[in-house]
This record gives structure tokens, C-alpha cells and sequence, in this order.
């Protein structure tokens, strides 16, 4: 085979019928899994359910690759799981699996030798496997536990050699075990977030306003009966560009902002003489402690405000925030 065909060889017609045609090949396999999501696939959920130990995956080559990434998938959305490589299985890494795992073993021909090779050592010690190959009556798929059948009509390639449409429709068949076994579980959002602590999903699912916000003390605040000039002074000293404005139960009758102080230059009112309850936003929103950061950037945005103040379930001044420190918390 010549590694470097002539450029004269290319056809961009050619490139573009080619693929457009492994898509169509491809979706075509994944959609005829549909029809074989049966007793079977059931009984492979339930028997992961049932194990009290992990879900141990493994494949050989291009099947290998596929194994990755379902047991990442399925270690990621509640159940516990890693990939072992069958063939260092058979020099010593055997030892990883107890006689509580679950093996899901994938090949597409369901004849791996590495796979059936360990087959014997891990039936003998009591554990159980799931097979995921393209052939029911293949070896693999008979000695299994439970079979699921991931075959495919053609691969997407020419030469119908290369693992293309059988590694799709494995990869998709291995999705829907994870999915079915997430929502068995009752795996939510905030149990995806604590496995993924370090990316922005977890700070979005896992902050929340008690977090990020500014606590009661660091709060300018005042009462109604307060001239505008020393509100202007207490805002000025808050460094969060507001002053809250609340009454003798430290409840929260409005709120002073650079916004309001604008409107207020703007009417001309006497800052000496005026008190704050005449420029202040009144009734102002507010958002709890126990409430996501994230849905106070989505109060913020939706209602074009900078800043909410934070209450208490009795509506006490607990804190308040702005857009700044949910910037900081890298929550935006």
C-alpha cells in the first residue's frame, strides 16, 4: 500500500458521498439496537444492580478502546467501574476482580482469544459477565450470563473491515446501560457534580449563594429615616456598591444602589435634607442561602440587576452578592 496516494487521487465528491455515507451507516446501526433493548438488556442492569462489588469492563483493540470509555461513562453517572485489559488480565491484573464484580466483556466477533482466555479463572471464582458482541452464537456470548447483542448489518467502511459502525453501536448500546442504570439509582445532578468536582459543572451544581456571598457583617445597611449623604458614605465604605435599607427586625425595606443614586442626581433631590426611603428601590429582590449560585445569576440576568440581597426564611438580612463575586467563585 502506497502511504502517500498521489493528491490527484482525491476526489472531493468522492470524500463527501463517503461521508455521508458512514453517518447513514452508522445511525442505521445504532437505530437497530432499539429493537433487541429486551429481557436481556434488563437483566444485565439488574444483575449490575444486585453486585455488591464493581462493574469491570474489558475488550481487546478497537473493542478495548470502546470499554474505556463505557466504564468512564458508567463511573461518572453512580456506578462504579474501570477498565481492565484482558490480556495483562492473564498476567496478574486477574487479581483486580473479585468474586463480587461483574465483568462486561466486549468483542464484536465474541471469539477475543485474551477475553475467553480469563473466562474459566473468573466463573470458577464466582463472578458473573456480561458479553456485548455482534454474534449470539459466538463462544463469548454463550458462556455469559447475560448477552447483548450490539451487531451491526456492515461497517461503515468500504472494505466492511475496519471496527467503524460495530464500535458505534457498541459505544451507544454501553450509553444506555449507563442511563438505565443512573436513573435505577436515583443518580441526580448533584451526585454527577460531586464526580466531577474539578470542572465547571460542579461549581454550578455544587455552590451555592451561602458560598459566594457577602456575610450580614460586610453589608452596608440603614434605615429609612437615614439621609441620602451618610447612605451615600455607607455604600461607599461597603465596596459592593449597594446599601441595604431595613427596618428595626433587620428586614430588608429596599435597597440603594449606583443606579438609584444616578435617578436621584437626576431628579435633583437635596442628598443634605432627603432621606433614603425617597430614592431607595423598594421592596428589593431577594434570594435564600440554600438556593444554587446559579440560579442567582439566572434572577440577576432575567431581572437586569447587579446585585440581590440574601434573607433568612423569616426574611432577616443574611449577606447579599453581586455580579463581581459570582464572577470570582467562577460560578459565571
Amino acid at each position: 500500500m502506497n502511504p502517500n496516494p498521489s493528491p490527484a487521487c482525491f476526489s472531493p465528491e468522492r470524500a463527501l458521498q463517503l461521508g455521508r455515507q458512514t453517518l447513514a451507516i452508522e445511525a442505521a446501526a445504532v437505530s437497530a439496537l432499539q429493537a433487541r433493548i429486551d429481557d436481556s438488556f434488563a437483566a444485565a442492569v439488574r444483575l449490575i444492580l444486585d453486585s455488591c462489588g464493581r462493574l469491570i469492563v474489558s475488550g481487546m483493540g478497537k473493542s478495548g478502546h470502546i470499554a474505556r470509555k463505557i466504564a468512564a461513562t458508567m463511573a461518572s453517572t453512580g456506578t462504579p467501574a474501570y477498565f481492565v485489559h484482558p490480556a495483562e488480565a492473564s498476567h496478574g491484573d486477574l487479581g483486580m476482580i473479585t468474586r463480587h464484580d461483574i465483568l462486561l466483556a466486549l468483542s464484536n466477533s465474541g471469539e477475543s482469544e485474551e477475553l475467553l482466555r480469563i473466562l474459566p479463572a473468573l466463573k470458577r471464582q464466582g463472578a458473573r459477565v456480561i458479553a456485548m458482541t455482534g454474534s449470539p452464537a459466538s463462544t463469548l456470548a454463550r458462556e455469559a450470563d447475560v448477552h447483548l447483542d450490539a451487531g451491526v448489518a456492515q461497517e461503515a467502511c468500504p472494505l466492511n473491515l475496519a471496527p467503524t459502525a460495530s464500535t458505534t453501536a457498541a459505544l451507544a448500546l454501553g450509553d444506555a446501560l449507563a442511563v438505565a442504570l443512573l436513573d435505577a439509582r436515583g443518580f441526580g445532578p448533584e451526585d454527577f457534580a460531586r464526580s466531577h468536582p474539578g470542572g465547571s459543572l460542579g461549581r454550578r451544581l455544587l455552590t451555592h449563594v451561602r458560598d459566594v456571598m457577602r456575610p450580614r457583617d460586610r453589608v452596608p445597611a440603614v434605615t429609612p429615616a437615614t439621609p441620602i449623604s451618610e447612605a451615600i458614605v455607607a455604600m461607599s465604605h461597603g465596596g459592593l456598591g449597594l446599601v441595604a435599607v431595613v427596618d428595626e427586625a433587620d428586614r430588608p425595606n429596599g435597597i440603594f444602589t449606583d443606579g438609584d443614586l444616578r435617578r436621584a442626581f437626576e431628579k435633583r433631590i437635596d442628598f443634605q435634607e432627603a432621606r433614603i426611603a425617597e430614592a431607595m428601590t423598594a421592596s428589593p429582590r431577594t434570594i435564600g442561602t440554600d438556593r444554587l449560585a446559579v440560579e442567582a445569576v439566572e434572577m440577576m440576568e432575567r431581572l437586569r440587576i447587579n446585585a440581590l440581597l440574601v434573607c433568612d426564611e423569616a426574611g432577616k438580612l443574611q449577606g447579599a452578592l453581586n455580579m463581581h463575586d459570582l464572577f470570582t467563585a467562577k460560578v459565571i
